[in-house]
Order: C-alpha cells, then sequence, then structure tokens
C-alpha cells in the first residue's frame, strides 16, 4: 500500500520559485552583516561536484564557509544543517582551499548564519 503526499501539487512551480527567491535574498543578507563584522566575501554560491557552500567569507588568514538557513527560530535553523550537509561543504571548502595559492598558512572554519524573520542574522562560529 502506497501512502500518499497530502501535499497539493504545485504544477507551476510556485513554491520552489519562492523558496528559492527567499533562500538568495537571505545569503545577500548574511553577506551584508558579515561585511559589517569585517569579513571580505570571496564567493557566493561556490559550486563544486562534492557539494555548493553559501557563502566563504575571509577575515585575514582565516577562511570561513559559511552555510546560510533561513528558519523562524536559530535551533530551526542551526537543526536544519544535517551531517550530510557538513560533509558535502567542507569536501566542498577542501577543493576551494586546494586550488588557492596561499593555502598553506590559511585555517578554515565552518560557520551557520541563521536568517531570522524580521531580526538581525545570528552568526554561529565553529558550528560544525
Amino acid at each position: 500500500m502506497r501512502v500518499q503526499d497530502k501535499r497539493p501539487k504545485d504544477p507551476s512551480g510556485a513554491a520552489r520559485k519562492r523558496a528559492e527567491r527567499r533562500g538568495r535574498w537571505s545569503e545577500y543578507l548574511a553577506a551584508a552583516y558579515l561585511l559589517s563584522k569585517g569579513y571580505r566575501i570571496v564567493a557566493l554560491r561556490y559550486k563544486t561536484r562534492s557539494g555548493e557552500i553559501d557563502l566563504i567569507v575571509r577575515r585575514g588568514d582565516l577562511v570561513v564557509l559559511v552555510e546560510v538557513k533561513a528558519r523562524a527560530t536559530q535551533q530551526s535553523a542551526v537543526d536544519a544543517v544535517s551531517f550530510e550537509s557538513q560533509r558535502r561543504i567542507r569536501a566542498a571548502g577542501d577543493l576551494w582551499l586546494c586550488r588557492q595559492p596561499d593555502a598553506s598558512r590559511l585555517s578554515i572554519r565552518c560557520d551557520i548564519v541563521a536568517v531570522l524573520p524580521w531580526r538581525w542574522p545570528r552568526h554561529f562560529s565553529g558550528a560544525f
């Protein structure tokens, strides 16, 4: 017996488009927030075969791989980054790092930025 999905079908893909727009807006908001904290944006939506990194930012010799999550609460944003996502982000970060000429002197960290409704983004340093 097959369980049917209770969600209504969306043939136009409007819900997916809204989610995509919200994700992009959240990434730009997170980038602006990190700029205000003194980071330099190195890459937006960096894609590799291993996965995608929402933001790569840098401050001095520190490179930060940032996963941006737009959720209603901080806890749900942090919980939304699964172990599989963490593995993919780290693998993509390793690929990015090996392509950098100054890779030997760089240190790398993985953070989460939670974009919450009607609040400033929340930055979780060293989240994973």
